[in-house]
């Protein structure tokens, strides 16, 4: 076998090395799909909003507590001194038991309890833009290693390559084929792909560690993914589903609403309060005991301009609210027809690259074959090398990247969640815990909460 052949040889040995580093075995390699239903179960950032939650959940429970009665207690022990005697009387002990309840407030209570409802519908929206954005983190992250290991291979491969040419360099250096100088350009390839190579072995190492915050684990080997088929066929489709769909615009809905309900509270603050209350009083000597029923009415008469200035305040916050809602719509309709063009930009990409590397596989046969005829120089050989080299750097990027914005375009539609991939992973269901406080129970404690403190002990003993 010539020497040429066998460079040619090791330098498809190492394109093949690179499809297998693109392209692991499924039956060995963790998918995508394990890599997002990993970071779904160890998020902190998804237990933390989860908690958040649970909070405005309880934002329901202690409204609705407002249209309840109250029921407290008082105890008074003592004695007086009478100036006329001198005497101090016995000790006088009072038990007094106060029910108490607003009957009428025009409806502010009532519109609390729908304030703090909007609330929570707004804070389930955004667990889900949460969820969408650990789960491009984790796409981001498995996409990077990829990413990083086909260019460790490829560089690997160089540095083989590289090597081979050296060696035969310097045979050929032996029996008086070449100049030494020659033998010295080979020697600076080696030394600049050697250099490639551990710069692309420092960017893996970052990348397993971006991955093991993202994911949860240090990746072992990565299958390629799937190509995923888009939910809508067209592009003014996927504006409407967005539209329809997108949990940031979702949870400023709700925030808007949440605010046209402040501004009625304000308002009302302007009327009176019926009140009841009961009081029923045991003395020391059970001689002297009462009940006692009052109905009252309170309001304010003037409060200095502070009704007038809440329910000012109260609408400025709505047309904030209002104005939030549209800006954001714009830019997830933008978002989404620039995510929707760079796919195919990306797509496009891959394919010119793609023939990219082909045409300089020819052009890198035949300055080879030129050279074994004298008709090409050694610095030829290698730049026809180095842009073969380069060529199929950027055919991984074009590859990576075109994989990746399928993903980007799922999540600028509202669709990245768990649901939607079909990830094989129990999914949190937003609504247990509102379901088990929307009554205002006395006391209950949230399973989640428990879990998440138990974990939280862990990490503070190690």
């Amino acid at each position: 076998m010539s020497k040429s052949k066998t460079i040619r040889t090791a330098l498809y040995a190492g394109v093949t090395a690179i499809g297998v580093g693109m392209f692991p075995l499924a039956s060995w390699a963790e998918t995508l799909g394990d890599a997002l239903a990993s970071a779904y179960k160890n998020s902190g950032l998804l237990e933390q909003n989860r908690a958040t939650l649970r909070a405005a959940d309880e934002g329901v429970a202690s409204a609705l507590s407002e249209l309840r009665p109250t029921l407290s207690y008082n105890y008074e022990a003592g004695k007086s001194k009478s100036f006329q005697t001198d005497a101090w009387s016995d000790w006088t002990d009072t038990l007094s038991f106060v029910a108490s309840m607003d009957i009428y407030t025009f409806g502010r209570n009532k519109f609390s309890v729908d304030l703090q409802k909007e609330v929570v519908l707004a804070t389930r929206a955004s667990l889900v833009n949460v969820e969408q954005s650990v789960l491009a983190s984790a796409v981001d992250a498995y996409m990077g290693v990829r990413e990083a290991q086909a260019l460790v291979n490829l560089r690997q491969s160089a540095v083989r390559l590289n090597q081979q040419n050296l060696r035969a360099a310097q045979d050929r250096f032996d029996v008086g084929e070449i100049t030494r100088t020659e033998v010295a350009q080979y020697e600076a390839q080696l030394a600049s792909v050697r250099a490639d190579l551990a710069s692309a072995q420092g960017t893996l190492s970052a990348a397993r560690e971006t991955y093991k915050v993202a994911v949860g684990h240090y990746p072992t080997k990565l299958s390629t993914p799937p190509n995923i088929k888009l939910p809508v066929p067209s592009l003014e489709a996927a504006v409407s589903t967005a539209r329809q769909r997108h949990p940031g615009i979702i949870a400023l809905q709700h925030q808007a609403a949440a605010q046209d309900i402040a501004v009625d509270i304000a308002e009302r603050n302007m009327f009176p309060t019926v009140s009841g209350t009961v009081t029923q009083s045991y003395s020391d000597n059970f001689d002297n005991d009462t009940t006692s029923i009052g109905l009252g009415v309170s309001g304010t008469i003037y409060s200095g301009g502070a009704i007038a200035s809440g329910v000012r305040g109260a609408v400025a916050n709505r047309d904030a609210a209002r104005a939030e809602l549209l800006q954001t719509t714009r830019e997830v309709e933008q978002g989404v027809r620039t995510n929707w063009a760079m796919l195919s930009v990306y797509a496009a990409s891959e394919q010119a690259s793609n023939a990219y590397v082909k045409a300089q596989r020819v052009a890198y046969d035949g300055v080879r074959e030129e050279a074994d005829l004298g008709a090409a120089t050694t610095l030829d050989v290698l730049d026809a090398e180095q842009d073969l080299l380069d060529a199929q750097v950027s055919a991984i990027q074009a590859r990576i990247a075109r994989e990746t914005q399928s993903y980007v375009v799922l999540q600028s539609l509202g669709m990245l969640t768990v649901e939607q991939l079909k990830l094989n992973v129990p999914v949190y269901d937003p609504a247990a815990y509102y379901n088990a406080v929307k009554n205002a129970p006395t006391r209950y404690v949230s399973p989640q909460g428990e879990k998440l403190d138990r974990v939280l002990e862990g990490l503070m003993k190690k």
